[in-house]
């Protein structure tokens, strides 16, 4: 009998090693108190302000022969009212997205190769942008407030029905992945380009030194001849007291004038081991492609978390926009009334944000 056990256990252990796999459910839940000021001031409950409420499943299988499949399916959440979707705010002027998985859906293969995925992804700028570590999109974030095409609520930030191909290590700390998408919101068409995008993406990161590159070339969803390009590149240094990153947005489409940039620089200082301070300014040129005279603005950002635990923290955020005469840049999303051009935009808020 012990050894009919034996041999059953064998069997087993066998079995799992031939074919592991495993299916992870996670999330973040991330909510505050926030006061916002455009053309009036509002304050309310609010989802998403430090790190993007959501809810996913991630999945690997060892097929063998150093082969693993993989999945993602991750839709954000509005932790303030319930709702599906990513968009912040729980306004009707602010809806949210319709389909359930917008953040990630798609299937990959990685081997000895790469990597290769299929689905709805970040897109190469998006990945970048979308990295609080990095740049961050957030609703007090820079990126978002002007609402470049990695940032915004538009479709460069996630990118349907994509091809990507994510190299093998090149060196130590290099990363590197090229991406087509046939279609970026399934509206494609018939005969035409129209929706079409690709991009590419390098990053490096070894030791205190980071630094990383995205590009993304795209034609307009249903008008193929209106050609829309983003460039997002950073570089980074940690001096162990504080960390540097300065970075460039720039988007350019072809019916416009001047291109769009945003220009940053960001100091990440660990106060304490549980506490973290981050204080960023940076210079937004030709918001609207030059549209209008005097069309920029300045953004300075203080950011502050406590960590409470591995999972739960703890934070503080404030954010004061100066718009130049043309310019009507406001914290707080679609929602919050523009200011009257040339007036200034602020929002403070305060919250905690838990990972599962």
């Amino acid at each position: 009998m012990k050894k009919t056990l034996i041999a059953l256990a064998a069997v087993a252990a066998s079995s799992a090693a031939l074919a592991q796999s495993s299916v992870t459910m996670y999330g973040v839940v991330d909510l505050s108190l926030e006061s916002v000021k455009g053309e009036e001031s509002v304050s309310r409950v609010t989802s998403s302000n430090h790190t993007t409420s959501r809810f996913g499943l991630r999945g690997t299988e060892d097929i063998g022969g150093g082969l693993k499949g993989k999945f993602v399916l991750e839709t954000g959440v509005g932790a303030d009212t319930g709702a599906s979707g990513s968009t912040r705010g729980s306004s009707v002027s602010n809806a949210r997205t319709t389909r359930f998985f917008d953040r990630a859906a798609w299937l990959g293969l990685e081997g000895g190769f790469g990597e290769l995925r299929l689905g709805r992804q970040d897109t190469s700028i998006g990945a970048i942008a979308g990295n609080t570590a990095i740049t961050g999109a957030q609703a007090y974030d820079d990126l978002a407030i002007v609402g470049v095409f990695a940032a915004s609520s538009n479709a460069y930030r996630y990118t349907d029905n994509a091809i990507t191909y994510v190299l093998p290590k090149l060196a130590q700390g290099l990363t590197a992945q090229l991406q087509y998408s046939t279609d970026v919101n399934g509206t494609e068409v018939a005969d035409s380009d129209a929706g079409k995008n690709y991009g590419l993406s390098v990053q490096y990161a070894g030791g205190p030194f980071g630094a990383g590159l995205g590009y993304l070339h795209a034609k307009a969803d249903n008008d193929e001849d209106l050609k829309q390009k983003a460039l997002l590149a950073y570089v980074s240094y940690d001096f162990g007291a504080a960390k540097l990153t300065g970075y460039l947005n720039q988007d350019d489409q072809t019916n416009a004038d001047k291109k769009r940039k945003v220009y940053g620089v960001r100091v990440d200082v660990p106060v304490t081991e549980a506490f973290k301070a981050q204080v960023s300014f940076s210079q937004a040129k030709d918001i609207n492609f030059g549209a209008t005279a005097d069309n920029d603005a300045k953004i300075l950002a203080l950011k502050g978390t406590y960590n409470l635990s591995k999972r739960t923290s703890l934070y503080g955020l404030f954010t004061h926009v100066s718009n130049d005469d043309g310019a009507r840049l406001r914290v707080g999303g679609s929602d919050i009334a523009q200011p009257d051009a040339g007036d200034s935009s602020r929002g403070f808020a305060v919250g905690v944000v838990h990972r599962f």
